[in-house]
């Protein structure tokens, strides 16, 4: 059995919907959903969903090996972010190399780095008049949205589009892609 952990700060949509995917798959297990925020609504969809999940601090994951050995225990044998905002260090790509993804709501490299994430991004994309956005699936190394792309999905974007129209089209390609190429990615 596969068993992947999430990494999440948010809402938790991205989190349940690949939960979601994987709740009667015999060889693939979401076994725990780790968080950086306490109040996090994730929480709320884990208990909804009879997932684990755990509250982790800043010091838990930058100064110590804490999360790295918490993700060995549950054998991990892949760490997804859904709308994790925090950078990955360096011991944590180390211990997990090429086991550690991230969904971005642009086509990168356009729109990634430190500070865009969610509405910043969809409102840098309305702000540039792009006429495509999407999303990019890439490994995670010790810099934001910089290591190997794995998979981009594209949608229009109209000159009438608000901010909020972009990041329903953007939501709409993460939850019919992302469980995927995870399925793939562990098959």
């Amino acid at each position: 059995m596969k068993q992947i952990v999430i990494l999440a700060s948010g809402s938790g949509s991205n989190a349940e919907n690949i939960i979601t995917h994987f709740n009667n798959n015999p060889t693939i297990n979401v076994v725990a959903v780790l968080t950086n925020k306490k109040e996090a609504k994730v929480l709320e969809r884990c208990d909804r969903l009879e997932v684990p999940a755990f509250y982790f601090n800043k010091v838990a994951l930058t100064k110590t090996d804490a999360v790295v050995d918490f993700l060995k225990g549950l054998n991990a044998d892949l760490v997804v972010l859904a709308g994790f905002l925090w950078k990955i260090p360096e011991n944590m790509v180390d211990a997990f190399p090429k086991k550690i993804i991230n969904i971005h709501p642009a086509l990168l490299p356009k729109y990634g780095g430190k500070g865009m994430y969610g509405e910043k991004v969809h409102q840098a994309v309305k702000d540039n008049k792009e006429t495509e956005t999407g999303i990019t699936i890439h490994y995670v190394n010790e810099n934001y949205d910089e290591g190997a792309i794995i998979f981009q999905a594209k949608t229009e974007v109209g000159p009438s589009d608000s901010p909020d129209q972009i990041a329903e089209k953007v939501h709409q390609l993460e939850y019919e892609h992302f469980p995927k190429i995870i399925e793939k990615l562990l098959s």
